[in-house]
């Protein structure tokens, strides 16, 4: 416990920086901690006076409306003061500007930072610092960093999942697509393999695997109708167009033709399968339009369950 940046000297949630490193019995807390707050979002309570008199900020040096937004609404539904930061950087001098950045937010009473940033190790980086600057009650939540991690996204898949299959010890779960550039990917593959899923198959072709994939654990498919054969999880991931240099894919037509989920495809699973993706979704690319509006897709409630699992993060950070 004492080694992991992470948890503090008792076990408790200190900061979230990546679903790697976390004991499983962390990753089921927070799950758990969630399931109320699903409860109280049906219910419609607006607020819950839990983070009341804390100050979040929001600090997004990568645009991202989605995310942004859900961590907003978790933190204003427990009662937090939010404040929203989309902060331009210099490219040749990121480290220093994010450090002073934090150290001047600090001074403005900052109790948490949710932290988005191009840099893969950003959130570290000032976890890193508080620590060395003595500020143990100011706590940092990973919004996304580089191709790093993406912990809050992995939480609400593994949330969603347990929602409709429960056992996670009996699945066989699909990742599929761009694994290579996707945060989301790791953050899912860990933790599936350390909730005790005992099959993770990664599906893609082989210009967007990692050429080590393997050792995360998963078995490794280019062939999709072979991969997706008996499945009870189907994860699609987005095309991350944005971090993508040269030519990795011939055309969106291909691409859709061989790894894009259609309901044949589909079939190949098992009947009860559900279908996740983390958005924004690229109809006609990585998903059909009938499989995304289907019976068998848990997209929207994804959406739902985003926000109970940020608002139970935030929590749990709060109250140490």
């Amino acid at each position: 416990m004492a080694n992991n940046p992470q948890l503090d000297a008792n076990g408790n949630l200190k900061h979230l920086l990546s679903i790697e490193g976390l004991p499983s019995d962390m990753i089921t807390a927070i799950l758990d901690t969630a399931e109320p707050f699903t409860e109280v979002a049906e219910r419609e309570v607006k607020k819950l006076p839990l983070l009341r008199g804390k100050s979040v900020f929001n600090l997004f040096f990568e645009n991202s409306t989605r995310t942004r937004t859900t961590f907003e609404i978790a933190a204003k539904r427990l009662s937090a003061d939010v404040i929203n930061l989309n902060v331009s950087t210099s490219s040749t001098n990121k480290g220093e500007t994010l450090l002073d950045t934090v150290d001047n937010l600090v001074a403005m009473h900052a109790d948490m930072f949710v932290v988005r940033h191009a840099s893969s190790g950003a959130p570290h980086l000032i976890a890193q610092h508080l620590e060395a600057t003595r500020r143990p009650n100011v706590h940092v939540v990973n919004a996304g960093d580089g191709r790093h991690a993406h912990p809050t996204q992995g939480l609400l898949d593994m949330y969603t999942i347990r929602h409709y299959k429960r056992d996670f010890t009996r699945l066989t779960v699909a990742v599929v697509g761009d694994i290579l550039h996707s945060r989301v990917a790791r953050s899912q593959i860990h933790a599936l393999t350390t909730l005790g899923v005992p099959e993770v198959r990664a599906i893609a072709p082989k210009t967007l695997l990692p050429s080590d994939v393997e050792r995360l654990g998963v078995r490794v498919f280019h062939d999709m109708r072979e991969g997706l054969k008996d499945v009870d999880v189907v994860m699609m991931l987005r095309l991350q167009n944005e971090r993508m240099t040269g030519s990795l894919l011939p055309s969106p037509q291909e691409y859709f033709k061989f790894f894009g989920l259609t309901e044949a495809k589909l079939a190949l699973a098992k009947p009860d399968a559900i279908v996740l993706h983390p958005g924004p979704m690229n109809r006609g690319v990585e998903i059909d339009s009938a499989v995304a509006d289907g019976v068998q897709a848990v997209i929207l409630p994804q959406v739902t369950f985003g926000i109970a699992v940020r608002m139970a993060v935030m929590s749990m950070l709060a109250r140490g």
